[in-house]
């Protein structure tokens, strides 16, 4: 007579489940199974199977006080075929003492870290547990039941499966794409992922219902967004936006998330210094992308932060065209770095599924938590503001007005520009499939100008002030502005490539348009003009240049003045960013009417050159070069190599390269030994004491091991 069955092993098949599950990269030597999908183990008993008399039950169980309740403990038996609104066993198939079946979970299970137990009974005897094992189940956008399902295998390619990228900076007129490793699927980044969900201020104050709600990617988002800083937990980045960097790491010269996160864990959840909007959107990408959530980073150029919800940023100017402090918390950044993140969103209305905007750069609370999103893309586009998460912030970052005014001894006195379409411009992101730049400004409003775009404007003006209220103070005072022409169209151009280390030329073009104060013959002009280093922040140091100039200007008449920066007065001021503010004021002689003439200059930095010999083949050596020239008039000095690439590099490669004299060039060569196939990128920064930022690329694609 049968006895109870006896299991003497199992198998979870990790390396076929994990190639079928696209988490192959993760590793093969443990179970990462995706939502809804069928995955395979295998059973060895001591005696055959019989499934007359054998009954089998499975559990599987998440977080730390498992409960049916919840639904982080479920118990499933076999059955004829899989259900997808629930755990199913099934595919049964048997040889000799062996049982091989199929196991799923449905499109809504709980994402993580799950133990598999098996039950075992016979009616002859009492029943047996054994557990079979670990495994971690994830989001899957490849079935088109879960709600983060993407119905394009080139987008899943990039979105999920790229480990590297670009993140665009610098300024709209000169803009910068900027590598990125995000190594998604490196050694314990899985890990270090959920450990950032364990650490969440949900789980620390009921951990039971934190795990029950980890089924939705909104609230994964949401946790994740809060979690990347540092303003109310122990998140993984601690902000800085000041120029002083020296307890930590200065943004800057960051080359990927995975030292970050590495160093988060290893700290045992210290926040790690320091990061700003792009450092932190990065690091959110890797995290979102490794647990199966299509994700993408966003630049918007000439960011809005509205703190006060009336959709307008004010500026202010003295009479010597110099940006003066202001005391609201109201700004324009140069450039502002958010995630979007792909999903179904059942609580709102219909359309409004696909893209969501999640920023992880603390700026505002959102329900007491420093985090913003999911918001809309299409909510934000058409206005429809009073839909969740955070739909309100996000519309003024790319909509807002700009008004600049002149204040003379404390006193806002009048108007110098009301711009309606300088805030949101060229908002950015990588080309699927492509290391270009994909304009997706179209996505997030209409076009500037149009009819529609000022109709959605100011529908989300009554929703947020109301029919007639208006927050604004001076309301009246723009009023009046509105309808006064400019006499004069002005412009400061560059003359050349602004190029970090040399003197900056650049022109003041004045136009007189017809019409324009027809009494005067001539009008006499007189202009102030200055140079600030612009702070990522939108704000600005005092003053480096100053300069001026008077000119006349008949009827229909134009002038182009030269004028030049020299690099001594900017070499020692300028910030990191190395972005320089040049403001104009021209005032009329006969009317005193000022007007303002502005222009952002981002500074080229110096080029590395990397070479690749021979074909990249994994476990074989490849070698590389580095080099640099340092164009600049004087040395550079105490400058470090920092090398990264997931596939390329185990963590980070750094070679000390001493100070670099002007006009010399210094080659670095080094061995890498590829670990994975396929497409990769070997990133490379040169920081030095003068200049933080020198990066460079170099795509390579490794051949496997057999086809070499």
């Amino acid at each position: 007579m049968d006895q109870v069955l006896g299991l003497r092993s199992s198998n979870l098949q990790s390396p076929k489940n994990n190639k079928e599950h696209h988490t192959s990269e993760i590793g093969s030597q443990r179970l990462f199974v995706r939502r809804a999908q069928a995955f395979v183990i295998t059973l060895n008993f001591d005696r055959p199977f019989h499934a007359d008399s054998d009954k089998i039950v499975f559990t599987a169980e998440t977080g730390p006080q498992p409960t049916e309740s919840l639904g982080t403990k479920v118990r499933f038996v076999p059955s004829k075929a899989r259900d997808g609104n629930r755990w199913s066993v099934f595919d049964f198939s048997t040889y000799e003492n062996s049982l091989q079946v199929s196991l799923s979970s449905p499109a809504n299970a709980i994402i993580g870290r799950y133990l598999l137990k098996v039950e075992i009974s016979h009616p002859s005897g009492r029943a047996k547990s054994y557990q079979l094992g670990e495994f971690i189940l994830l989001f899957n956008p490849w079935n088109s039941e879960d709600e983060v399902y993407l119905p394009s295998e080139t987008q899943l390619q990039e979105y999920i499966m790229m480990d590297y990228g670009f993140i665009f900076k610098g300024h709209e007129n000169w803009i910068t794409p900027w590598p990125w490793n995000y190594g998604q699927f490196e050694d314990d980044i899985i890990d270090i992922c959920f450990e950032i969900l364990d650490r969440n201020l949900n789980f620390l104050n009921d951990p039971s219902k934190d795990y029950s709600q980890r089924n939705s990617v909104m609230y994964i988002c949401r946790v994740v967004s809060a979690m990347i800083n540092s303003n109310d937990d122990s998140g993984v980045l601690q902000g800085n936006w000041s120029e002083d960097h020296s307890t930590g790491i200065n943004p800057l010269e960051w080359n990927g998330s995975v030292t970050i996160l590495r160093q988060w864990h290893a700290t045992g959840g210290q926040p790690v210094r320091y990061g700003q909007c792009w450092v932190f959107a990065a690091v959110m990408c890797t995290v979102m992308r490794c647990l199966g959530v299509p994700t993408r980073v966003v630049t918007s150029f000439r960011s809005a932060h509205n703190t006060d919800g009336n959709l307008t940023i004010d500026m202010f100017y003295d009479k010597r065209a110099e940006m003066v402090p202001w005391e609201r918390r109201d700004k324009i950044w140069n450039f502002h770095v958010w995630n979007e993140c792909w999903m179904t969103r059942k609580d709102l209305p219909a359309g409004h599924d696909g893209w969501q905007v999640l920023d992880p750069t603390p700026q505002e609370t959102s329900r007491g938590v420093f985090c913003c999103g999911p918001a809309s893309v299409r909510a934000v586009k058409e206005g429809d503001i009073q839909l969740a998460y955070d739909t309100p912030f996000v519309f003024a970052e790319v909509n807002a007005d700009e008004v600049i005014w002149l204040q003379d001894s404390g006193q806002v006195k009048e108007v110098l520009s009301h711009n309606t379409s300088t805030i949101g411009k060229k908002i950015s992101t990588k080309m699927v499939g492509s290391d270009k730049r994909q304009d997706i400004t179209n996505s997030y409003k209409y076009p500037e100008g149009s009819a529609e775009e000022r109709s959605v404007f100011m529908k989300a003006s009554r929703i947020l002030l109301g029919p007639t209220g208006s927050s604004y103070p001076y309301m009246e005072r723009m009023r009046t502005a509105w309808f006064q022409e400019k006499p004069i169209k002005l412009q400061l151009k560059l003359a050349r490539t602004p190029e970090w280390g040399q003197d900056l030329a650049f022109f003041l073009r004045a136009r007189r348009l017809q019409g324009a104060e027809m009494g005067i013959k001539q009008l006499l002009l007189h202009v102030w003009l200055s140079g600030q280093a612009l702070l990522h922040g939108g704000k600005v140091q005092a003053p480096l240049w100053r300069d001026e100039l008077s000119f006349s200007l008949a009827q229909g008449e134009e002038k182009e003045l030269p004028i030049t920066l020299p690099f001594t007065h900017y070499k020692d001021q300028i910030s990191d960013e190395k972005l320089i503010r040049l403001s104009g004021i021209v005032e009329i002689e006969q009317t005193r009417r000022k007007l303002l003439v502005i222009r952002d200059i981002s500074l080229e930095m110096p080029h590395l050159i990397i070479e690749v010999f021979g074909q990249a083949v994994v476990d074989k050596k490849l070698s590389v070069s580095i080099s640099f020239t340092n164009t600049q008039n004087e040395p550079l000095q105490n400058c470090v190599l920092v090398l990264e690439g997931s596939g390329l590099i185990e963590g980070q490669m750094t070679i000390n390269l001493g100070t670099i004299q002007s006009g010399d060039t210094i080659q670095a060569e080094v061995d890498l030994l590829p670990t994975k196939e396929g497409s990769r990128q070997l990133q490379a920064l040169v920081s030095c004491e003068e200049v933080k930022e020198i990066k460079g690329y170099k795509d390579i694609f490794v051949a496997s091991a057999s086809s070499s």
